[in-house]
């Protein structure tokens, strides 16, 4: 393929899959030596131990959370330095966090029938156990996610002990170190949370399967499917883009991850394709972004979804494939009309690999995905699902000698698995505390009712206000982190307000995923842009407007729970084909081209279309349709526009 011979795509395999943090050219992805080698026995053995609960039935739940989390906290300190500027190995001070985590644990492990006697009298060597503990967890997490999760979780931490000074709403009891200590510690209500049970059973094992895919050539081969199909196309190296990235999105679940993947070979790609730099990177932030809502895998969130709306994975799944869809379908018709606007032609013919050995070559991969959504929809339990999919992964790679997975492959995938779920774990033992302390304080039932007096009842305006706070605390959390927090904060006020259960969740989740195209600071938008050498800031405007969509179906599957998959099969399919067209005029209007370019007027009646036909109903349906007819009719009077994705109109 002629792409490959582009300096810049070489080498793309080695990039470290870090989930939910921006890679950092400067660090390198291991820092080797003696404690590297220590470090990839670490996750090799954390990965075994993990598959081997997942075939033959976890431990307790406190053992199992206890020993994943001390592996996984182990392992962030000897592959994530402390500076990340640093370019030394392994220093005194790491070795002196994992002795922590390892005695911390084991005395948790060792104590852990007892643990609940000992919650309102901890001893002082659970004290301290618990002190070191909770220490550890926010180092982990500020190496892993930046300052700002390990400062959220700092500022409840002395939210608890200030309860009874702080003003109205904020006002509590107040507890005592000790007890906030030992109930974080000790229950299953803290850092051993609900959130840190998800990442030890699901989460990992899915992470696991994506690493054992990806290192089978699974990355690879969707890529060079998505340019077999789309690269033939006006347009064809964006199509390309948005295609690998949704089935990359269902093997990685994490947008940065599928941006620097496949960003690394799309990116300059479209950029020879004729598509300006800062558009080519905000198509791959766009489109990653989109992987996250992809099914099956959706992102660690979508596991702890399910276990709060007390639902299967198999159903949250279900529920998200509209949504998933109509996104995907927007970003695609608006780098379609963009390459219409542009006059950007199909790939050059002869640089294109061809579709049906592609598939002789990699087509037998596609068997262990198939498995993972039929053992899903047939409701085997994530877990059960997802291990023997990987098991039977191992076996189809045998087929051919180019993706066998022989056993330097094997630990290689067990090493990359781990150590990509490591952040998520850390990401989920940090919002443990946040949730342990929301529990303790009810600070959860305060903050529901003052949500609905704030909105005075009226559930626009608490929709509108829990985006806000989504998209703002997006701005430094994991996304796993943002629907954590607000699925125990706001998703109950929604649901008082007579949302269904599964949209409030689904809401939270979403905005979580969209805050990272969202200007000022959208991560996974700067991600692409540092591989394309492009503006961030244009980049993180370029990709809002790109995945526009993402910010209104929300909204919409809010008001019209149709759009994920509930009611009668007839209300669902007419909710499709409307959402489809709302979500063509949306495209439209955001990139300035219909059958040409449109003015002001047309795109204005075009957006205004989109989001009538988005909400399923009789009357929507027809002023939508009346709208796009004008808008259709109107064309290119009244002033050219602005393009939000492309630039100006020319």
């Amino acid at each position: 393929m002629a792409a490959s011979q582009d300096p810049k795509l070489a080498g793309v395999e080695a990039q470290s899959l870090r989930t939910d943090v921006i890679p950092d050219p400067d660090q390198p992805p291991d820092r080797g030596g003696l404690w590297g080698h220590v470090a990839t026995a670490l996750a090799v053995f954390a990965g075994l131990l993990h598959l081997y609960t997942g075939l033959f039935g976890v431990f307790s739940a406190s053992v199992q959370r206890a020993a994943h989390w001390g592996l996984l906290a182990a392992l962030v300190f000897f592959i994530y330095p402390a500076r990340r500027q640093r370019k030394t190995g392994v220093t005194v001070f790491d070795l002196v966090l994992v002795a922590g985590v390892a005695v911390a644990t084991i005395y948790l492990l060792a104590n852990w029938q007892n643990r609940l006697l000992r919650v309102f009298m901890p001893s002082p060597q659970e004290l301290v156990m618990g002190t070191m503990m909770i220490v550890i967890t926010l180092e982990a997490a500020r190496r892993t996610a930046g300052w700002f999760l390990s400062l959220t979780a700092l500022i409840f931490l002395v939210y608890a002990q200030l309860g009874p000074y702080l003003p109205g709403i904020l006002r509590h009891r107040g507890y005592s170190l000790s007890r906030v200590v030992s109930f974080l510690y000790s229950t299953t209500e803290g850092i051993f949370g609900t959130p840190i049970g998800i990442s030890a059973t699901f989460i990992i094992l899915f992470i696991l399967f994506g690493a054992f895919l990806n290192e089978s050539g699974g990355g690879k081969f969707f890529i060079d499917l998505a340019y077999a199909v789309a690269g033939r196309f006006r347009g064809g190296a964006a199509k390309t883009s948005v295609i690998s990235s949704a089935l990359m999105g269902t093997i990685s679940g994490s947008p940065i991850a599928n941006a620097v993947t496949t960003g690394t070979f799309t990116i300059p790609l479209m950029r020879r394709n004729g598509y300006p730099n800062h558009v080519a990177c905000a198509v791959e932030a766009a489109a990653s972004t989109g992987g996250m809502i992809m099914p099956p895998v959706m992102g660690a969130a979508a596991f702890i979804m399910a276990e709060y709306l007390r639902v299967t994975y198999t159903d949250v799944a279900i529920a998200a494939a509209i949504p998933a869809v109509l996104y995907f379908v927007a970003v695609f018709l608006m780098v379609d009309f963009e390459a219409q606007r542009r006059g950007i032609v199909s790939l050059p013919s002869e640089s294109l690999p061809d579709v049906r050995k592609t598939l002789r070559q990699g087509g037998h991969l596609l068997i262990p995905l198939a498995a993972l959504i039929y053992f899903l929809l047939d409701r085997w339990s994530p877990m059960k699902a997802v291990v023997w999919s990987t098991l039977i992964l191992v076996a189809v790679s045998w087929l051919r000698r180019e993706t066998r997975l022989d056993l330097p492959r094997v630990l290689r995938a067990l090493d990359t698995g781990v150590r990509n779920a490591a952040p998520v774990a850390t990401a989920c033992a940090a919002a443990g505390i946040i949730l342990g302390i929301v529990s303790m304080t009810g600070l959860g039932v305060t903050f529901s009712s003052s949500l609905l007096e704030l909105s005075r009842g009226n559930l626009l305006l608490a929709l509108v206000i829990t985006m806000v706070a989504s998209l703002i605390l997006g701005m430094g959390l994991p996304a796993t982190a943002v629907y954590l927090v607000l699925a125990t904060l706001a998703a109950p006020a929604l649901e008082s307000m007579g949302v269904q259960p599964i949209a409030a969740h689904m809401f939270v989740f979403y905005f979580g995923i969209i805050s990272t195209i969202t200007p000022p600071v959208a991560l996974t938008a700067y991600a692409a842009a540092g591989i394309g050498g492009a503006n961030p800031a244009r980049v993180g405007w370029s990709a809002f407007g790109l995945g526009i969509v993402g910010y209104i179906v929300p909204f919409m599957f809010v008001y019209s729970p149709s759009l994920l998959m509930v009611g009668t099969t007839w209300k669902i399919l007419g909710s499709v084909v409307t959402a489809l067209l709302g979500v063509y005029c949306i495209a439209a209007s955001v990139t300035g081209y219909l059958k040409g370019r449109i003015g002001v007027v047309a795109r204005t009646a075009l957006f205004i279309a989109g989001l009538f036909l988005i909400r399923p109903g009789l009357v929507t349906d027809a002023v939508g349709i009346g709208l796009l007819a004008l808008a259709w009719l109107i064309g290119d009077r009244f002033g050219p526009g602005q393009a939000v994705a492309g630039g100006p109109s020319r």
